[in-house]
């Protein structure tokens, strides 16, 4: 179901149909390339289409399970920062990157399965926050997201 499917829908309906528009829409921009392409770096920064992907899997852990499931980066196994998390390491593939982002969204969505949007969450470190914040914070980081990895991935065709 996409955004455009629940104009008059509930405010939740309306901001997961955005968020799982922007989940697909990342995913796709990685659709038909190789190894290669997926990796290639074409500007000063460290992002790649694949970087991208990886990236957006762990500001959604952090989002989702730090911060609403109240366990930390430790914990999970993440990396500290926002810079670190898009670092490819030589064993990341489009296959294991996107079976990780698929995960970390099955489990975003138990996370939040059954709490109101105003419901307060308080496992992130800068502190509280409600789960529409939340939901407003990681459909934002997706769209800014998705907006770079189409362009990279116009880069990467045309070349």
């Amino acid at each position: 179901m996409g955004s455009f499917d629940v104009p008059l829908d509930d405010e939740r309906t309306q901001l997961e149909a955005f968020i799982e528009e922007y989940r697909s829409a990342i995913e796709v921009t990685l659709d038909c390339l190789t190894e290669d392409q997926a990796r290639r770096r074409l500007v000063s920064s460290a992002t790649t289409l694949l970087g991208l992907l990886k990236h957006v899997t762990w500001m959604q852990r952090v989002w989702f399970e730090e911060c609403v499931g109240g366990t930390s980066r430790r914990e999970l196994g993440l990396v500290q920062s926002p810079d670190e998390s898009f670092r490819l390491s030589d064993d990341d593939t489009v296959a294991s990157v996107t079976a990780a982002h698929r995960a970390a969204c099955a489990t975003a969505r138990k996370a939040v399965a059954g709490l109101p949007l105003d419901a307060v969450v308080t496992g992130h470190r800068t502190g509280p926050r409600t789960l529409r914040w939340v939901y407003l914070q990681v459909l934002r980081e997706l769209a800014h997201h998705c907006g770079h990895a189409d362009i990279l991935r116009e880069q990467v065709i045309a070349d």
